[in-house]
């Protein structure tokens, strides 16, 4: 028992999906079964984290027992445990999905055998930037997460899916540079790459220089913004539990680090954060307006995640500069409440293409077959993303307005207004497609069958709806450890 307790948590949640995904790879006939194995003990030590900084607070370990600047350290407080536990329930609901998806021999053999290692070494990516405490440790995670995610986004080998991953890895390339030049920048001029020698350094014309690169590398890697072109094509043209694995996971370790420059290094200026909050507006319009246009049930769910991704920049600018020390958190809901939405979202819509055989939205209300779990999994979905209540999007809209009325920034509820009345527009075109039956001619065959592929869209689009209910707690958990106020 004291050998178990002794166990240490924060290196464990990295290097058990890196050693599944080798096996994996190893043993591709068996690879879904260490797959889901992998990430069912990933999800495992996840919670055994969760609750140790739940009754010890924040956590440190020393890699090798050498600290920083020299060593490696890993550290989880609030924020990071909140995003690796979203990543480990995320990801094994949508691990439940693609179980089924991949199962059918009609699949091809080669995305039965590379999903899962590439799943998995994108999973442990994804938890070693959230416990990075360093900019070069954060460089090196975020080209292990592209070269998975890429890999994931051309996994179907279609043409359509080759040329979007193709230009994904460029949009990748070029922002990857971007951040490692802005790390270049901070060790000339500090000779260090750790938080805490951020947090004690002077602000420079260098160390602005450097976060406007990191910033700008970050936009891109995450789609804001005018830097959203691969987004759309690479989301709704991977497999669809690549693209709830994209969507939900992949865009949001970019905008968590964006969360941890602004808490490590200089303050952001008033001009800087009243930039990103217009970024954020022309991506609600924009993304908005592309997904009214869309033609295809995946491509309008992609467009989205570029609007919704604008409105958690906003959340970020919605007090100015002096309102950041508490903006994170009505950013970070969002993060969370978009992440488990838009996984059941793309399932659901992957389900109904397998169900109907297309995804043309305005044939949706002309087949005979009504995939209806699915169609049930969407319309829950869209009502967290639209941010009605209870659902935890609009616990999160609300924080935003809030923090916005008390701070006389009263035009970033007018553009949070305007971003739910656009997403009801566009998500409506979807659903009167599912709710309509005059235009079919024959009776129409409600989906009787039951599929392991249901289970999870519907189970992860009751969650974004339900944990709207708990936003306080999860809240409370994120301060754990002062995200926004300590040394690390």
């Amino acid at each position: 028992m004291t050998e178990m307790l002794a166990i240490d948590w924060l290196t464990a949640v990295i290097f058990v999906p890196l050693a599944g995904a080798m096996l994996a790879f190893l043993l591709p006939r068996q690879a879904h079964l260490v797959g889901v194995g992998a990430m069912a003990l990933t999800a495992l030590v996840t919670i055994a984290l969760v609750l140790q900084v739940l009754t010890e607070g924040a956590m440190i370990t020393h890699l090798g027992n050498w600290e920083a600047p020299l060593g490696i350290d890993l550290r989880v407080d609030g924020l990071s445990a909140i995003l690796l536990a979203m990543t480990a329930g995320v990801g094994l609901l949508v691990s439940l999905g693609a179980l089924d998806s991949y199962a059918s021999r009609r699949v091809p053999e080669r995305m039965r055998r590379y999903f899962w290692p590439l799943w998995l070494l994108l999973l442990s990516g994804l938890n070693g930037a959230y416990l990075s405490t360093d900019l070069f440790n954060l460089y090196v995670m975020l080209e292990v997460i592209a070269l998975a995610a890429v890999g994931l986004t051309v996994l179907s080998g279609r043409i359509e899916a080759v040329r979007a991953g193709l230009e994904y890895m460029y949009a990748s390339i070029l922002g990857a540079l971007l951040f490692l030049m802005g790390v270049g920048f901070v060790y000339l001029e500090l000779g260090r790459l750790d938080f805490a020698g951020l947090l004690a350094a002077n602000s420079s014309p260098a160390l602005s220089a450097a976060l406007a690169l990191m910033v700008a590398g970050l936009a891109l890697k995450t789609a804001l913004f005018p830097l959203h072109v691969w987004l759309p094509q690479a989301h709704s043209n991977a497999t669809a539990p690549a693209s709830a694995l994209l969507s939900a996971l992949v865009v949001k370790v970019s905008l968590y680090i964006v969360l941890r420059l602004a808490q490590y290094m200089l303050p952001p200026s008033e001009i800087l954060v009243a930039l990103i909050g217009v970024l954020g507006l022309g991506a609600i319009l924009w993304g908005s307006i592309q997904a009214l246009r869309a033609e295809r049930l995946k491509l309008l769910v992609a467009w989205s995640t570029v609007a919704q991704i604008g409105l958690i920049f906003v959340a970020f600018a919605r007090a100015g500069a002096d309102g950041v020390a508490e903006s994170w958190k009505a950013a970070a809901l969002l993060m969370l409440a978009h992440a488990i939405a838009k996984a059941a979202m793309f399932l659901a819509a992957g389900r109904i293409k397998d169900e109907i055989g297309h995804d043309r939205i305005r044939d949706l209300d002309r087949s005979p077959i009504r995939p209806t779990l699915a169609q049930l999994s969407f319309a829950v979905a869209a009502i967290s993303l639209v941010g009605l209540p209870p659902s935890l999007g609009f616990a999160g809209k609300w924080i935003l307005m809030e923090g916005a009325m008390t701070n006389g920034y009263w035009h970033w509820i007018v553009v949070t207004m305007t971003a739910t009345m656009l997403s009801v527009a566009y998500f409506s075109r979807v659903l009167t497609g599912f709710l309509r039956f005059d235009r079919q001619r024959t009776p129409a065959g409600e989906h009787q069958g039951w599929a392991l592929a249901d289970a999870a869209p519907l189970t992860l689009a009751l969650f974004a709806l339900g944990l709207g209910l708990f936003a306080a707690p999860i809240l409370s958990f994120m301060d754990i450890g002062y995200p926004f106020g300590a040394t690390p």
